[in-house]
């Protein structure tokens, strides 16, 4: 049972401020989170969504909410720009590995489980493939249609904005922001009524051999990308949605769209609280795929990193703000998690003493009122710190309050240490890839291949890639 004047306040970018968080329904939370695109695996900066989104689902539920979470698997190719143009992203992705459309969803979507597995990220109890629900978005198609918020032009279905009031609220974006020309990625095409018309069906596709086709009152064609979400969203979680996830590149046209042809589709308001996490950047711009250079979760364990580690690097910022990640910045987050986890260790050791209930609920309090603000994970993992140094706290009082903030956190506090790689060994082989990039750069190859080879006799095979050095062990 929520208590009065304990919901959480969230930030609500629809609205631009921050608000009470009271469900439409107080017994059930629904909680739409947009997927992956799988047609490559995922870098560091999508999993830096889905972390602050798992947080907030567990959060919720540490609160006492049951919720109801629904996630896509966007596994439909749609277009690599938002303008809908550009490449096919499923066939993007065929074409660079010489696989089936349906062989690079099926591999990138297990990867990318197996990444958010790794990192405590919980599975949403729905996951539903977009390419699972055609009828699902010819439904809505149609009535969109009936209703007159869309219309066939060329072949395909596209939705009319100038039908819908508002169509700019949630990016605060404008027509002039927005004129043909002035942006690289918007193709003029004419056939639309307004130049950011989006598309709901194609069957005039825009590229060859398209393989990914289903029949449609419209013809033999496909779905946009927009109506996906929509479609999904309403048929596991109903006509009244109360958060809606994603990253803040997801804002427009994306959640903008989706916020137009759901209310248009259902003739009333659809999602009260929309909530968006901030990039991830590296040193000079955000994380990209477009380059074919991107961090994945796995080249970070190749370095040595675990993967948990990268998870306290997202907890230690507030989602809402940018976070510029760095080797340098990771290496610090890695000792600080290691540190922690030694602490909690200790403490398991000499574990003694009855739980002091009354202890336990000052410090649930101090821990819920920190999450209960717009998700602070950072003065989360500050009340957890003070749990572990409280000198008047006996252990068994710690070990059950770490155990209840885990559950929420998610580090694996008071896991049994599994450790495939000693932390020694890690130093080492760290050490001789800086002493063989040194002989390098002094042009002593001869020293550089003695390292290599060192190595190599031990088992550790080490690689030369544009992101730097990485290695690999072989048991």
């Amino acid at each position: 049972m929520i208590r009065k004047g304990d919901n959480m306040k969230l930030y609500n970018t629809l609205t631009k401020q921050i608000e009470d968080f009271i469900p439409h329904n107080p017994k059930q939370v629904t909680m739409y989170t947009c997927g992956p695109t799988v047609y490559h695996y995922a870098h560091i900066g999508n999993l830096r969504t889905y972390i602050f989104e798992d947080v907030l689902e567990k959060n919720l539920e540490y609160l006492g909410y049951d919720v109801k979470r629904v996630m896509n698997i966007t596994d439909v190719g749609h277009m690599t720009s938002d303008a809908d143009t550009g490449e096919d992203k499923m066939l993007k992705g065929a074409k660079r590995e010489n696989k089936t459309v349906w062989e690079i969803a099926e591999i990138y979507t297990k990867a990318f489980f197996e990444d958010t597995e790794k990192l405590n990220i919980r599975k949403p109890l729905i996951v539903e493939k977009a390419s699972d629900h055609i009828d699902q978005y010819i439904k809505i198609i149609s009535k969109l249609l009936e209703k007159g918020y869309a219309y066939i032009a060329n072949g395909n279905v596209y939705f009319d904005i100038s039908k819908v009031t508002n169509y700019y609220q949630l990016s605060e974006k404008n027509k002039e922001e927005l004129i043909i020309g002035a942006r690289e990625d918007v193709e003029l095409d004419v056939h639309k009524r307004n130049p950011h018309d989006f598309g709901l069906w194609f069957t005039s596709s825009k590229f060859e051999n398209q393989i990914m086709q289903w029949d449609s009152p419209w013809g033999r064609g496909y779905p946009g990308w927009h109506i996906e979400c929509s479609g999904i969203a309403l048929k596991f979680l109903g006509e009244y949605l109360d958060i809606h996830c994603g990253g803040v590149d997801n804002i427009f046209p994306h959640h903008t769209n989706e916020i137009a042809q759901s209310e248009s589709y259902l003739g009333h308001k659809w999602c009260k609280y929309w909530c968006h996490g901030e990039h991830l950047n590296n040193a000079s711009e955000k994380m990209s795929k477009s380059k074919g250079e991107f961090l994945t979760l796995s080249l970070l364990e190749q370095k040595g990193y675990k993967p948990l580690t990268y998870r306290f690097f997202c907890l230690q910022s507030h989602y809402r703000k940018q976070l510029v990640f760095s080797y340098e910045g990771l290496d610090i987050a890695s000792q600080s998690y290691n540190k922690l986890l030694n602490k909690v260790n200790n403490i398991k050791k000499s574990a003694e003493g009855e739980i002091n209930k009354e202890q336990v609920f000052k410090y649930q309090e101090l821990f819920k009122e920190a999450l209960r603000d717009d998700l602070n994970t950072s003065n989360a993992l500050t009340i957890l710190y003070d749990v572990i140094k409280d000198e008047e706290l006996n252990n068994n009082t710690k070990l059950y309050l770490i155990a209840d903030f885990d559950s929420v956190l998610s580090l694996d506090l008071l896991k049994e240490k599994e450790e495939k790689i000693e932390e020694e060994l890690i130093n080492y082989i760290n050490g001789m890839i800086e002493k063989r990039n040194k002989a390098k750069q002094e042009k002593n190859y001869k020293e550089a291949d003695r390292i290599r080879e060192e190595l190599k006799e031990k088992g550790i095979i080490i690689k030369d890639t544009k992101e730097g050095t990485i290695f690999e062990i072989n048991k």
